[in-house]
């Protein structure tokens, strides 16, 4: 039996991250285990804290002046051996602390000690009904008698428009009585059958080769339409049958309902969901049926990786390409990195899929590092949807200065008229992307960022997109006084209002960031759409990869440019993915697809190659340019990003860290340092903000290097400036 402990600590500092050893008293010993989390006594005031137990050993040094552990959370240890070893790889990799990794791991209502729920239920007390009972009585009786023990009194008086009073009346006499129940905080609802389909040729040759191959990663390579949902039930189908679990990875919470659906229908209710609308006690249920054997399937966005199932045989990551799978807060992990060390420390499968691959993931597979599986034809047989780019320059010489050039108008208007749906695309949201005085040209910025304010016309107000604050719209210029003020740009807001002017008759609703901040509001226009309560649907990038609408017969990509103005070195690739997914939603049924793509750059090699759905051709002509620029996948990119509120210190001490950097990393020829440099966005929620880049050969000890000698560098300024570390960012604004 082991006699100490290495404590995690529950501190953010980060001269803190290390473990802490503890004496276990005798009343304990035997009790705490690897991942137990505890009560521990810290600091000169010995406060009592969580910690996490990550070491046991029987020796340590001085062990008579060690404090020792107060209590241990007996129910179950909450991290798992394999997640241990995870957690010491995720902190040497991402450059952040073990407290950072654990807390990933487990729900944060476990820290927030949330439990189990319950609520009290009524029930009828059979021996007790007596016929001379009053009328009204005997009707609510009757009433809780066909739903017994299903409601509280709340709930009953709700649904059923019973008084409380009469309730609590029948309680007191014993007609009625009460007993509390463990409430389950998660999806119970019924699905329609979703049956299985016979896999066409294609589809059954990439099950074969998963299920038969001794290699573990993979990546379907499968055109819009393909059927890669139907390859991975058919793959968690197998695993079931060998009593293996499976994670279905999805980068939107939007998707996720139709993926819920679907799988609920084939396999039954026990499916965990997990994601981040979930309240912390729905993803604490989540997780404890996880943990608990309850279930074998989960479906879910990022966070789901870490889901502690014990025996996982299969982890499938859909739509691998897009950004989302890449943390913005620390650890600023990578989904698809922590799912192929998860495949190595559990010896699963791990399958990715796309229509538009990530051009790193790509270049695995040709270097033989991946199995690539290719379909190359829509599952039962559809065609590919028919694709028209639309020249907006010339719209402009004719004089159409509407958001809908004449051609999307004709089409928009043929689709209506044939009781079709339509998908509009415009990867932003509100009304007017910026506000400017013709006069002086002043732009309306937020005080708090360095970025213009977004018009939002249901509410007439101006909203800042990073920070959230919002401001009266003005109709004279601060600057000058002028009355000159003009709403420029579009976004989605403005179109789903261009479409009512346009198409009066038609039914339209629009799913971006401002209409889904409701809980289960992705699902609710999910459902609508789906069921044909509307004709027409606009939407940001939520919209534009996974959903499978089968009366989708046209889309219309208002303003295929915008990824492409970004000054990131992704855009092209960002671009080609967005207009390809975008127009796979065209044609998904029997009847033939149309996309219509307006553009003002037809001539751009990533608008061109999406149009024909030239995978390959897009990726020769990207990969060169990659590698004569020394980017990714042939290099690694270390961001530093420091933020102050005070700009002058900001400024001085990121020029001190750099000269030390430059004198610490000079005889290193296989790295460059830029920077200083203010960032893209200079400004965000009152921070000011400051970069230096590292690119290179970066491997784990030099960024550690880094790491050691920013810290360091910064130690006595350290709650004055934030520091970021990032491997690899997924946007370098």
């Amino acid at each position: 039996m082991f006699k100490y402990a290495g404590v995690i600590v529950n501190n953010q500092s980060i001269s803190l991250d290390k473990i802490f050893t503890y004496g276990i008293p005798d009343k304990l010993i035997g009790k705490i285990k690897l991942g137990s989390m505890v009560k521990v006594p810290f600091g000169r005031g010995n406060k009592i804290i969580d910690g996490f137990v990550l070491q046991l050993y029987n020796e340590c040094e001085n062990p008579s002046r060690l404090k020792e552990v107060v209590s241990v959370f007996e129910e179950f240890t909450v991290i798992s051996d394999k997640d241990i070893k995870l957690i010491e790889i995720m902190r040497e990799k991402y450059l952040c602390t073990y407290l950072e990794c654990i807390k990933v791991i487990i729900p944060t209502g476990i820290i927030k000690g949330i439990s189990k729920k319950s609520k009290e239920l009524i029930y009828v007390n059979n021996e007790l009904y007596d016929e001379t009972l009053k009328d009204n009585y005997k009707q609510i009786y009757s009433i809780i008698q066909n739903n017994n023990g299903m409601y509280s009194k709340s709930e009953l008086s709700k649904l059923f428009n019973i008084s409380l009073s009469s309730i609590n009346t029948m309680i007191k006499h014993k007609l009625l009585s009460t007993e509390d129940t463990i409430v389950d905080r998660f999806n119970t609802k019924d699905y329609s059958e979703y049956k299985p389909k016979i896999l066409n040729e294609e589809q059954s040759s990439v099950v074969k080769n998963i299920l038969g191959s001794n290699k573990n990663l993979f990546l379907i390579h499968g055109v819009t339409g393909s059927g890669k949902t139907e390859i991975y039930m058919n793959l968690v189908n197998e695993m079931i049958k060998n009593e293996k679990e499976s994670i279905i990875l999805v980068p939107e919470i939007s998707l996720t309902p139709q993926m819920v659906e679907r799988f609920k229908g084939r396999f039954g209710k026990n499916i965990a969901v997990f994601h981040s609308r979930l309240s912390d006690g729905e993803r604490y249920d989540e997780w404890l049926r996880v943990k608990n054997g309850r279930v074998k399937v989960a479906i879910g966005a990022r966070s789901a990786i870490f889901l502690p199932f014990r025996n996982l045989g299969i982890i499938v990551i859909d739509e691998e390409h897009e950004n989302s799978y890449k943390s913005d807060s620390d650890p600023k992990y990578n989904t698809l990195e922590i799912a192929e060390l998860k495949c190595n420390l559990e010896g699963c499968k791990l399958v990715l899929g796309s229509a538009t691959p990530s051009i790193e993931n790509y270049y695995r597979c040709l270097k033989g590092e991946v199995q690539l599986l290719t379909i190359n034809n829509r599952a039962d047989g559809a065609d590919m949807p028919e694709v028209h780019i639309v020249d907006m320059r010339q719209e402009l010489l004719k004089n159409n200065k509407s958001i809908f050039s004449e051609k999307l108008y004709e089409e928009i208007e043929n689709a209506l008229n044939n009781k079709e749906q339509i998908i509009l695309f415009l990867n932003r949201r509100g009304f007017s992307t910026f506000v400017s005085c013709r006069k002086c040209g002043f732009v309306f910025k937020c005080l708090d960022c360095d970025i213009a304010l977004t018009y939002h016309s249901k509410g007439d107000f101006l909203e800042c997109h990073y920070c959230g604050k919002r401001y009266k719209a003005l109709k004279v210029c601060p600057k000058c006084g002028s009355n000159y003020v003009k709403y420029f740009g579009i976004g989605t807001e403005k179109v789903e209002e261009e479409i009512k002017v346009k198409f009066p008759n038609a039914r339209t609703i629009r799913m971006d960031f401002d209409t889904t901040r409701k809980k289960n509001s992705h699902e609710q226009i999910y459902n609508d759409f789906k069921d044909g309560k509307a004709d027409i649907l606009v939407g940001t990038q939520m919209i534009a990869k996974g959903l499978d609408f089968k009366n989708v017969t046209l889309v219309g990509v208002i303003a295929a440019d915008i990824s492409l103005n970004l000054p990131d070195f992704r855009s092209g690739e960002k671009t080609f993915q967005l207009i390809t997914q975008v127009g796979g939603r065209a044609g998904r049924g029997k009847k033939k697809g149309k996309v219509i793509v307006q553009t003002y750059n037809p001539e751009n090699s990533s608008i061109k190659y999406s149009l024909i759905n030239d995978y390959k051709s897009f990726y020769k002509e990207e990969i060169s340019i990659r590698e004569n620029m020394g980017y990714p996948p042939f290099s690694k990119i270390l961001s530093i990003n420091l933020s102050s509120k005070n700009e002058q210190l900001l400024i001085k001490n990121i020029q001190l860290l750099a000269i030390k950097l430059n004198n610490n990393l000079k005889e290193n020829d296989k790295i460059g340092i830029l920077g200083p440099s203010p960032c893209l966005l200079s400004k965000i929620k009152e921070y000011f903000r400051w970069q230096i880049l590292i690119k290179g050969e970066i491997d784990n000890i030099l960024a550690l290097k880094v790491k050691n000698i920013v810290y360091d560098c910064l130690q006595e300024v350290y709650n004055d400036i934030r520091i970021s570390l990032d491997i690899n960012p997924s946007n370098l604004l």
